[in-house]
C-alpha cells in the first residue's frame, strides 16, 4: 500500500523554520586590518549559536526536503538512477587512493595497475579492443568518441560531413555531432519503434561519418536488425557509434562490439553505480576497435615488457588530452570496485533483473504502454492527460515520478526505468502511485504536489531566472 510520505510538508517547514534564527547570536570580531578593499570587508560577523541537537535536526530536516535514491524508487527513464553501494565509497576513501597525479610512474604502480585492469574490464564488457578512462562524464565521452571517429576519417583521407542520428536518440547525441563540426541527419523511427532500415539505407552515403545509436533504444527496444544496420553503415564507409546510456540492460548478455559497433562510451554512473547528478565529477570512458585505438586520448596505461609493471603511453595518432591526467580517479575506483565485486555472474544478474523489473512494472500500471517487450525501461503514455501533471501528483504518494514528455515519439510520455535495485514490494508501491495519480481528478492533478516542501513552481522562470542565493526575498 502507498504509505504517508515521511517528510516535512510546507506547513511543517513554517513551524520549524525559526530553529536557528531564534537562538543566541555571537559576534565575531573581524576588524583586523585587511589587504582587501574596504567595500569587500566587514567589521563584524554575526553567527547563530545553536546546540548540537538543533544543528542535527536542522540538517536532517533539510535532507528530508530532497528525494534521493536512498529514500526510495527513482525511476527516471534513460537516466538510470541506481543505488550507489556504500562499500565503493569506502574503497575510494581509503588513504592509499589519495595519489597525487604528478607522482612518478615508479611510485604509483598500484594505481596504474587498477587503471589498466579497469580498461580491460570495460573492454571485455563492451567487446572493445582498447579503452580510455579520461572523459569526465557521459557527454564528454560522447564527444571524445566522435572526435576519435573524426580523426580516423581525416587520417585516412575520408571527406565525411554528416552524422546520422535516430529521432529517439538522446539530445546529447545531436549536440555532440554538431559540436564536433558535423551536420546532423535525423533518422525517423519505424512503426515498431526501432530503426527504419529502408530509411537508414536512404540516409547514409559518401558523406556519412557515423551512425550514433543506443541499443536497447530509448523506449527500451532491442534493435533486432543491428547486424544489418552495422553492415549498411560500414558498406557506406561510416562508423557505428554506441551510446552507452542503456548498457545496463546488456551486461554479461550482449556486447556492442559483437554487434558491429566501432566506438562506444560507458556511463559508469548508469551502469556501474558511481554517483549520478548534482554537478559533481563523473566518468565516461570510451572503448574502440583496433582500427581506432591509435586515435584515443593520451595517456593510456599498458603493461611494461619484462618486469610486469605498468606505464603511461601516448597513442600514435592521439587526439590529445580531453581531461587532466587519468580522468576522475576516485570515480573510476568506484566503478572498478563495483565490477570486481559483482563479477561476471553478478553483472549478468543485474541486467536480467533490470529487464524483469521494467516488464513487471509495465504490466502493473493502468497507463497504455506502446511497443514492447522491453529491456530495462519503457515509455508509457498519459494519453489525454498531461504527463507532467500526473508526475507531480505522484510526488504526493511518496515516490519519485519518471521522466516526462520524452521521447516525443510517445505522446505525453512517461519514460520509466526502475533498474535492478527495486524489489517486488517497491515496484508494487510505484505502480499504485502511477495508477492513483493517473485516475485522479483534474483539480487534484492541476494543483499537485501538496505534500512536498516546495509546491508547484514556475518552471520557465526557474530555468531562465534561477535564484542561486540562500537568502530570502525580504533579506535582499
Amino acid at each position: 500500500m502507498i504509505h504517508d510520505q515521511a517528510r516535512y510538508t510546507r506547513e511543517d517547514e513554517a513551524v520549524h523554520e525559526p530553529l536557528l534564527s531564534e537562538k543566541t547570536e555571537e559576534s565575531v570580531d573581524a576588524s583586523d586590518a585587511s589587504p582587501l578593499p574596504d567595500d569587500l570587508t566587514r567589521d563584524s560577523l554575526t553567527l547563530p549559536a545553536p546546540s548540537e541537537p538543533e544543528v542535527a535536526r536542522h540538517y536532517t530536516r533539510l535532507s528530508q526536503m530532497n528525494w534521493a535514491i536512498d529514500s526510495g524508487p527513482y525511476p527516471l527513464g534513460s537516466c538510470t538512477m541506481k543505488y550507489n553501494p556504500k562499500f565503493t565509497e569506502d574503497v575510494a576513501a581509503d588513504p592509499n587512493a589519495a595519489v597525487h597525479p604528478d607522482r612518478s610512474e615508479r611510485s604509483v604502480q598500484g594505481s596504474l595497475e587498477l587503471q589498466y585492469r579497469l580498461q580491460e574490464f570495460l573492454g571485455d564488457i563492451g567487446g572493445m579492443d582498447a579503452v580510455t578512462l579520461q572523459p569526465p562524464a557521459g557527454a564528454a565521452g560522447e564527444l571524445t568518441g566522435i572526435l576519435v571517429a573524426k580523426a580516423y576519417h581525416e587520417h585516412h583521407g575520408n571527406d565525411r560531413s554528416e552524422v546520422v542520428i535516430p529521432a529517439s536518440a538522446h539530445g546529447t547525441n545531436f549536440a555532440t555531432a554538431a559540436t564536433a563540426g558535423y551536420d546532423v541527419v535525423e533518422l525517423p523511427s519505424g512503426e515498431d519503434g526501432r530503426v527504419d532500415v529502408e530509411a537508414l539505407e536512404a540516409a547514409v552515403g559518401d558523406d556519412t561519418a557515423a551512425l550514433m545509436l543506443t541499443n536497447p533504444n530509448t523506449v527500451g527496444l532491442f534493435e533486432r536488425d543491428i547486424t544489418e544496420i552495422a553492415d549498411i553503415v560500414h558498406d557506406a564507409g561510416g562508423l557505428l557509434y554506441y551510446d552507452g546510456a542503456n548498457l545496463n540492460a546488456l551486461l554479461g548478455r550482449g556486447r556492442p562490439g559483437d554487434m558491429g559497433f566501432d566506438v562506444m562510451h560507458y556511463n559508469v554512473h548508469k551502469t556501474f553505480a558511481t554517483p549520478h547528478g548534482g554537478g559533481g565529477p563523473g566518468a565516461g570512458p570510451v572503448g574502440v576497435v583496433d582500427e581506432l585505438a591509435e586515435f584515443l586520448p593520451t595517456p593510456r596505461v599498458r603493461k611494461t615488457e619484462g618486469d610486469g609493471g605498468y606505464e603511461r603511453f601516448e597513442p600514435d595518432n592521439t587526439i590529445g588530452k580531453v581531461h587532466g591526467f587519468a580522468g576522475n580517479w576516485l570515480v573510476l575506483i568506484k566503478a572498478y570496485a563495483y565490477i570486481a565485486r559483482l563479477g561476471d555472474e553478478g553483472l549478468a544478474d543485474a541486467a536480467a533483473k533490470a529487464v524483469l523489473n521494467a516488464n513487471y512494472l509495465a504490466e502493473r500500471i493502468d497507463l497504455d504502454v506502446p511497443y514492447g517487450p522491453f529491456h530495462h525501461e519503457f515509455a508509457a503514455t498519459a494519453g489525454d492527460r498531461d504527463a507532467a501533471d500526473v508526475a507531480k501528483r505522484m510526488l504526493d504518494f511518496g515516490v519519485h515520478p519518471p521522466t516526462t514528455k520524452w521521447p516525443e515519439m510517445v505522446p505525453e510520455a512517461m519514460l520509466t526505468e526502475p533498474t535492478e535495485i527495486e524489489g517486488k514490494s517497491s515496484l508494487d508501491d510505484l505502480a499504485e502511485a502511477f495508477n492513483l495519480a493517473y485516475a485522479d481528478t483534474d483539480e487534484a492533478l492541476s494543483t499537485s504536489p501538496n505534500r512536498t516542501a516546495a509546491g508547484r513552481i514556475d518552471q520557465v522562470a526557474a530555468a531562465r531566472s534561477p535564484r542561486l542565493s540562500w537568502q530570502a526575498l525580504d533579506e535582499e
